[in-house]
């Protein structure tokens, strides 16, 4: 049995002179950044926060707070925390490592991973577009390219940016 918590920030535009009230560059709007946690289409976490701080501010404290609960009651499930590049923070990683809880972050395409994986990148961007969303099934997509990236000890899946850590 395994868990899935997928983890978000996304702006809540404000319309007023609420307390907190700042302008986020990314989202073009004055806004809060809520921080939300998933599990599948249930929400297990919506915490309301100022639009300036990093979208993982706080993350690795709730995540921690939650897992602790799900360890409660199932003690040997595998839990799996997902999010995009902005999640992908040393301390969050650290914590999960330390808890015996898997990760997949996304990670923004940068020159020395793409000197690093340059014959997987290659592999991916041809083979995948051809053969892999044919005959592979959605649900299989973490594990299938999971084996591919064993070897090196990278990891990856298929949503935008499909590096999530490399340990070089």
């Amino acid at each position: 049995e395994e868990i899935v918590l997928d983890l978000d920030a996304t702006d809540d535009p404000i319309h007023g002179q609420q307390a907190g009230r700042f302008f986020h560059g990314y989202y073009k709007n004055y806004c809060y950044l809520p921080l939300y946690i998933f599990c599948g289409e249930h929400l297990l976490l919506a915490k309301l926060r100022p639009s300036d701080i990093d979208a993982a501010a706080g993350a690795t404290k709730q995540v921690a707070w939650i897992v602790e609960q799900i360890r409660q009651r199932w003690p040997h499930v595998r839990i799996i925390l997902r999010g995009d590049g902005g999640f992908c923070r040393d301390n969050l990683m650290d914590w999960c490592e330390n808890h015996r809880v898997d990760y997949v972050f996304g990670l923004a395409k940068n020159k020395r991973l793409i000197k690093i994986l340059g014959k997987e990148l290659h592999f991916l961007r041809h083979a995948f577009a051809e053969i892999f969303y044919l005959f592979v099934p959605p649900t299989l997509h973490f594990k299938f390219i999971q084996q591919i990236f064993n070897e090196k000890n990278i990891f990856a899946i298929t949503f935008g940016c499909f590096v999530c850590k490399c340990i070089c």
